[in-house]
Order: structure tokens, then C-alpha cells, then sequence
């Protein structure tokens, strides 16, 4: 995977939709194809080789199934959009990236810690479940929670950790149907996925399939203070 500063930033203070429009034709004049679900990532299918690049505000991740591929684009956009080489991914919107001979996982160790120390159960006693076995949530029954917006926030935050966290999915998505008018027992189940978090924060996905994987930052600039 690769990733993008300064030129995100140039763009951004110069006129980002042009900038992107034209990052997007180059993209787009090499064979790829974008998205329509989501406008900022591109795809390219050729034989068996396979290569995404993903463009996120300032950065721009570039994954491969083929290291050669991955690097010879990577030297192409430092040619026309002048990038910096960061290396292997390690940390990507609180996915955390590590790699050993045997393949890839993905997790969000510390997203997951930060959810439990800002919720004051970093200290909580882990439970083996995420949800209690035949609990039945309905839509009346409990008091309504007195800040909806705080629980609207906590199940938000789950449901972002369920990227990683399939473990936990079933659960969060049933608290994400209360989140018009929580009740306390929608706020009790919901602490009860944190408690279920603390057993192990860093679990996460594992691919023995190896993926190139880079990270590239473009150049700094004068112009880059702008």
C-alpha cells in the first residue's frame, strides 16, 4: 500500500476537485477501472495480476498480489505527481497492518483500547461473550437513556471496529436498531460487547496469502507550507 501527503494538500489548497479529476484520467489511461460505490478507489484486473489504489484525502494506498506491478506504478505516479516511499503499511485509519513470512493480519488493537479508556471499562471484567446468550431487546422495555447521543456514538464506534472484529458483528448491528431511542438495557448490552473487547483487544483477521503491500508519501515542497 502506498500513501500520499503534501500533493493532497497542494491540491487541496490550489482546487482538490481538479487535482483529482486529473489524477483520475492518469489512473483511468492506464487501464483502470473506478468505482462507482466508491468514486476514489481504482482496480485493474490483468491475467492473474491484481492491483487496487486508493485514494483517501492526503493519501493514496496502492495494494498488489505482484511486488513488481505495485513498484513500477509507484515509479510512474513519482514521475507525474512526485511521491515519497514510507515503506510497508503499518497504520491506516486505526487498522493496524503486520507481516510476517507467513502471511498478513489486520487488526485494531489500539482503536479497540481507545474505545475502552474512553468509556471507563479499560478496567472492566472481561466477560466470554459479546452478547448474553437468549437476550431478547425490544423497543419499549427500560427507561430511555438520558444522552442518546453518547450511545448513538459508542455503537457508532463499534460498528467501525467490526471491520476487523467479525466476532462482534451480530451483536452491534442489533444494538444499531435502537439507536433512535436507546434504552438502558441497549446501553447495558452495549457494555457488554466492551466488556467482551477487554478479553482481547487485538484480535483481528489473518491471510497466509502474502500481498505486496506499500506506503508512499509524496515529497515535501516550499509550496507545501501554503
Amino acid at each position: 500500500m502506498v500513501t500520499v501527503k503534501c500533493l493532497l494538500v497542494v491540491a487541496a489548497a490550489k482546487g482538490s476537485r481538479q487535482w483529482f479529476a486529473k489524477f483520475a484520467s492518469t489512473i483511468l489511461d492506464l487501464g483502470f477501472k473506478q468505482s462507482k460505490a466508491y468514486y476514489s478507489l481504482f482496480t485493474r484486473l490483468q491475467g492473474t495480476t491484481f492491483i487496487a489504489l486508493l485514494v483517501y484525502v492526503d493519501d493514496i494506498l496502492i495494494v498488489s498480489n505482484d511486488m513488481t506491478i505495485g513498484t513500477t506504478l509507484q515509479t510512474f505516479l513519482d514521475q507525474q505527481f512526485k511521491l515519497k516511499d514510507l515503506g510497508s503499511l503499518k497504520y491506516f485509519l486505526d487498522l493496524e497492518v503486520a507481516r510476517n513470512s507467513s502471511g498478513i493480519s489486520l487488526s485494531q488493537r489500539k482503536y479497540a483500547l481507545e474505545i475502552l479508556s474512553d468509556t471507563g471499562f479499560l478496567g472492566s471484567k472481561p466477560v466470554k461473550t459479546p452478547m448474553e446468550q437468549h437476550l431478547k431487546l425490544s423497543w419499549n422495555d427500560g427507561s430511555l437513556v438520558e444522552d442518546p447521543t453518547s450511545y448513538r456514538r459508542l455503537v457508532g464506534r463499534l460498528l467501525y471496529l467490526t471491520i476487523t472484529r467479525s466476532d462482534i458483528t451480530f451483536a452491534v448491528h442489533t444494538l444499531s436498531q435502537y439507536m433512535d431511542s436507546p434504552r438502558l438495557p441497549h446501553l447495558h448490552a452495549a457494555q457488554r460487547v466492551l466488556q467482551y473487547l477487554k478479553n482481547s483487544p487485538g484480535q483481528g483477521y489473518w491471510s497466509g496469502k502474502m500481498v505486496s503491500v506499500k506506503e508512499c508519501n509524496q515529497s515535501s515542497f516550499p509550496r507545501c507550507a501554503m
